[in-house]
Order: structure tokens, then sequence, then C-alpha cells
């Protein structure tokens, strides 16, 4: 059993080789059992890199409005009590909408497997196809 308070929790910026933009990662628990759950918070127009976990992740979104991508398609509008279940090996991003903040929990299962950063134009082909 692990047991962590909220005191105990330290909010950290995201690295630079992940995320474009400002995010800020609250390591709910590290880690274990190949199971990893981060709650992060975006500021406007930030994201994650292209990445793909190896068993798949789980998003729950607790705030503001947001935006997820699978590699080759448009982005898809995230919003609050939203959820999304990414399947094992599929590249992806998501992350703040431009005039947004964004807070989802993540739950990855396996491990990560980060890549090149989105483009501008990847970013923002929602404002033209929506």
């Amino acid at each position: 059993m692990i047991i962590t308070h909220p005191n105990e929790q330290r909010k950290v910026p995201g690295k630079a080789s992940q995320f474009t933009g400002l995010a800020l990662g609250d390591a709910v628990m590290p880690a274990t059992d190949g199971v990893i759950i981060n709650t992060v918070s975006f500021a406007p127009g930030s994201r994650t890199h292209w990445h793909e976990h190896e068993a798949g992740q789980l998003l729950i979104i607790l705030s503001g409005y947001g935006l997820i991508c699978t590699d080759g398609e448009t982005p898809q509008p995230l919003r609050t009590g939203s959820w999304v279940w990414i399947p094992p090996g599929e590249r992806h991003w998501h992350g703040a909408a431009p005039d947004s903040f964004f807070t989802h929990t993540a739950i990855s299962f396996g491990a990560t497997r980060w890549s090149d950063a989105v483009s501008t134009d990847d970013y923002e082909r929602h404002h033209h196809d929506q």
C-alpha cells in the first residue's frame, strides 16, 4: 500500500524534451507496477510532444478546454468531464487549447516513448478543420 498526502506532492515543470510551453506535473503515483499517474496542468497553447504508450493511457479531463490528436488525424476537443482511452502504441499528443488552461489526470501503462515536438501547423490544424 502507498499513501500520498497532498502536502507531500510537488508540482514540477514538464521537461522541454516532452512538452511545448508551460505544463506543470503533479506526480500522483510515480512508476509503480508499470503504472504512472500524473495530474498535468497546461497553460494556454501548451502541449505534449508526440509520444506513445507501451500498454495504453487513460486521460481524465478535470478542467478547461484541450485538444488531443492521433498522428495523421485532426485534433479533437476535450472538455471537463471527458475521458479518453489511447490504445497501446498509438502515436499522439494532448494539451491546452490556444485560449484556455487545461488540466487532466493521465494514467499511463508501461513505458512511454517520447518523440519530436508537435509543429505549430499540426497544433493549429483544428482551427481550419472545425
